[in-house]
């Protein structure tokens, strides 16, 4: 199995088994990742809160004694330097009710001990690429680009990844919060190039996910016809205080209602949990229509400098 892993991703791994611990980071290091290590839940805590900037993803177990797993997670999540980074949580309790509590608090990505080795790396690879995604958007959001809120319509017509990235992040900057909002609409106009416009079906993305070639694989099937003549529309209108993103696909649409809220059976899984993350932290509705090639998000918008007109006095 081949994963492509960059040389600064750094993970904690957080367990009181010291024989877990050393399985972990040997899949871990095999794979190309810098690990460090907490034997409960107070060392977690330390690590974080002195280091968090250095870490890509946390492996926590949730069953410790003193300081569990779930009591960390609710500590970063309140944590405003540590709610954006992914908790990938260990357990040996894989009932539905458990992974709820767990994903209520913060937890997306679950492993089932024992776990199998490519299992991990997908369910880790994941985690880090959204992380990474986060930083991104950071950055992004970060570069000043005046006159954009001006803005009252606009229309997009994109085929690539990296473009769903720029038109997401165009966009993100018209509101208070551009890095939620703008990895919702990648989730989104991600999910229209794969899944609509390629035909690519949930276990299929799963297999390339763990096989560590999921966007290898996409960008080479959009090489292909009938699919390199596809694109997905993007378009954006502002309404009052509110801006309404309709992303539209060429295919037949999908049974998008099972993916609004994230099911604890998907909770294994490296794929599946990305809609209903953007519906509950990126948007203030998420509405598809007919059979699923149309999805409406509404944000709400950053105050234009015109709406007070007493702020500049």
């Amino acid at each position: 199995m081949s994963n492509s892993v960059k040389p600064q991703s750094t993970l904690l791994l957080v367990d009181d088994e010291p024989f877990n611990l050393e399985i972990l980071a040997e899949h871990l290091t095999e794979a190309g990742y810098a690990v460090e290590l907490a034997q409960d839940g107070e060392e977690a805590w330390d690590w974080l809160t002195r280091a968090h900037e250095r870490f890509d993803a946390v492996l926590l177990d949730r069953m410790m004694p003193g300081l569990n797993g779930m009591e960390v997670l609710k500590r970063m999540q309140a944590n405003s330097k540590l709610a954006g980074l992914p908790v990938i949580m260990q357990t040996a309790v894989g009932s539905p009710e458990a992974v709820r509590q767990g994903m209520e608090a913060g937890a997306y990505y679950y492993l089932t001990k024992p776990f199998e080795r490519d299992i991990l790396l997908a369910i880790v690879a994941a985690a880090v690429a959204q992380h990474r995604a986060r930083r991104s958007v950071k950055a992004v959001a970060a570069q000043p680009l005046e006159g954009l809120a001006l803005l009252n319509e606009a229309h997009f017509k994109l085929a690539t990844l990296d473009d769903a990235q720029r038109v997401a992040a165009l966009l993100g900057k018209l509101t208070p919060t551009p890095e939620k909002v703008v990895l919702g609409l990648t989730e989104l106009i991600v999910n229209a190039i794969e899944h609509g416009n390629l035909g690519v079906g949930y276990e299929e993305k799963k297999q390339m996910m763990q096989s560590g070639r999921w966007r290898e694989e996409i960008e080479a099937l959009q090489r292909t016809d009938p699919h390199m003549h596809k694109r997905v529309d993007v378009g954006a209108r502002r309404e009052g205080d509110r801006l309404l993103v309709e992303i539209r696909d060429e295919g037949e649409g999908f049974d998008w209602a099972r993916y609004l809220d994230f099911d604890p059976e998907r909770a294994y899984d490296p794929n599946g949990r990305g809609i209903s993350m953007a519906r509950a932290m990126s948007f203030e509705s998420l509405e598809y229509q007919g059979s699923g090639n149309v999805v409406v998000a509404t944000v709400r918008l950053a105050s234009r400098a015109t709406d007070n007109p007493g702020a500049a006095n």
